[in-house]
């Protein structure tokens, strides 16, 4: 889409409206004295439109060359209003949207790029209603943490009926997702109220993989192509662990959650993952965790013996993600898995006594509304205490985008998701978290299902950035939260080989994270 940017430089607000509205998409700005005339009509139109009302209105059609979808959003000050005008143009086909703020609302730099991204989203909502097939049902809201805007309104004394009418009214959000909302803002503050200052979330990142898959664009190895690799990076991996410990032990840090990620950790050998779980569990004080989750994810990584390593060592949940249960569909996103080993490795992580979540992907490559309800019946036949439906996300690395895989249209993906909450709500499974991404098949997101009390403290803490989360490993991400709400992040390096020849910056990252906490937590 070309995009024309008047008055403001609120880019990324621009680019987030656009790629929730019209995911497939990419931004291309006209330069200043390289507009099209076609561009330079469509400014001089907006401009000289002067905004009405709240609405998005139809224009007359205006003489256009152009094939694509173009943009012209605009912010202008009045004596009372900032005002922000939309124009967007598809051939012959223009349409506006306008919203505005009072100025006296724009108190603080902060404050005042809040509310005037706001608008200019807004605006450009309205203006890209009439190009759309149906209303989105995220309105005009877009980032990653939609229920931060729900358990705020609740913080301030509203009941949850009217914090959902709230993003109804102000942001356009579908009745349905409001109360997602209201779902995961009521986990988020219950969980909140649970927390000690100290208490913090532990992540191991295991950046390995037995294959990748068609959708991915995550940092992950092939465990057949970098095998030698696995026992620099369990040692390197080693180290940090002893690091974090004292830490820990220094800070007086309280660990609330443990969650062993990736890439997929039972991709490594019995003996490198039972080397990692067990120092682990020697050097950090472990006995306060509600939670010790294990994303197993591939079923055909599981085996008996690696499940006993992970009992051992204190684990108490295994995540067993099919993502579909069609043959088919997973041929088509590159899984060697059969629906067979699905059930099997359900089975065996029952045998270890541990409680299970379950992935699906609505939206995949050669699935249907049909086929997905299937894969959503089979999985809450085996009752696992958690589920989690995701949305394809259209990642530009992914081997579905750059081989130009044939996929479910949004109807049919909203179709997919409407039928897993409804099935869901049924078996008695509440939305307890959930997070939207860039590029997702119909502008959708990804919601964690439960059953009461089975909520995943980590995934909470993490997505409503409740608490500090020491990320260790290949890939991890440490986000440092303070009391205040002051947030901080630290990269370990990507790749596995990048990660082990940078194991000389540890010392950094542990002097970063004693400076934060000495600084703002202390």
């Amino acid at each position: 889409m070309k995009l024309r940017l008047s008055g403001h430089d609120y880019k990324y607000a621009v680019e987030q409206i656009m790629l929730a509205l019209f995911p497939e998409e990419r931004p291309e700005y006209v330069s200043p004295g390289a507009e099209s005339a076609c561009d330079a009509d469509m400014l001089l139109y907006a401009e000289a439109l002067q905004p009405i009302s709240g609405e998005s209105e139809g224009l007359p059609a205006q003489p256009s060359g152009l094939a694509g979808l173009s943009a012209v959003s605009r912010l202008s000050y009045g004596g009372v209003y900032a005002q922000a005008i939309t124009t967007i143009q598809r051939g012959n086909d223009i349409s506006r949207g306008y919203a505005r703020v009072k100025r006296a609302r724009l108190t603080g730099k902060l404050v005042a790029d809040r509310q005037l991204q706001r608008i200019v989203k807004q605006s450009f909502f309205k203006a890209a209603a009439c190009f759309l097939d149906s209303p989105p049902v995220w309105g005009s809201l877009t980032g990653i943490r939609p229920a931060q805007l729900a358990a705020a309104a609740l913080k301030t004394g509203k009941s949850e009926k009217s914090a959902a009418k709230f993003l109804v009214r102000e942001y356009r959000v579908s009745p349905e997702r409001a109360g997602l909302c209201v779902d995961a803002a009521r986990s988020a503050l219950n969980m909140k109220r649970s927390l000690e200052p100290m208490d913090i979330a532990l992540y191991v990142g295991i950046p390995f993989c037995p294959s990748r898959c068609a959708y991915c664009s995550f940092v992950s190895n092939d465990v057949e192509k970098s095998f030698g690799l696995i026992d620099p990076f369990v040692q390197t991996l080693l180290r940090e662990i002893d690091a974090a410990a004292a830490l820990v032990s220094e800070l007086g840090l309280r660990v609330i959650a443990v969650y062993f990620g990736g890439g997929t950790p039972t991709a490594l050998p019995a003996e490198a993952l039972g080397a990692i779980m067990q120092a682990l569990g020697n050097s950090i004080d472990l006995t306060r965790q509600r939670e010790y989750t294990v994303e197993a994810g591939r079923p055909d990584t599981i085996t008996e013996e690696k499940l006993e390593v992970m009992s051992k060592s204190g684990a108490k949940r295994a995540c067993v993600n099919p993502q579909s249960m069609s043959r088919d569909v997973l041929k088509a996103i590159g899984r060697r898995h059969t629906p067979e080993d699905v059930l099997e490795a359900v089975r065996l992580v029952r045998l270890k006594g541990m409680s299970l979540n379950m992935d699906v992907i609505a939206g995949l490559p050669g699935d249907t509304p049909q086929g997905f309800r299937r894969t959503l019946d089979t999985v809450v036949s085996l009752n696992p205490e958690n589920i989690t439906v995701h949305t394809l996300s259209l990642k530009k690395g992914s081997r579905i985008m750059l081989e130009g895989a044939e996929k479910p249209g949004g109807a049919d993906v909203a179709d997919m998701l409407g039928y897993a909450s409804g099935r869901l709500r049924e078996n008695n499974l509440l939305p307890y978290y959930l997070y939207r991404q860039k590029f997702t098949s119909g502008g959708f997101e990804n919601i964690g299902w439960c059953l009461p009390g089975f909520e995943g403290a980590y995934n909470i803490c993490m997505m409503e950035e409740l608490c500090t989360v020491l990320a260790l490993g290949g890939g991890a991400v440490t986000k440092l939260v303070s009391p205040g709400g002051r947030i901080e992040r630290i990269f370990n390096a990507k790749y596995p080989k990048e990660y082990i020849l940078q194991s000389d910056k540890l010392d950094c990252k542990i002097d970063r994270i004693k400076t934060f906490y000495h600084t703002h937590c202390l």
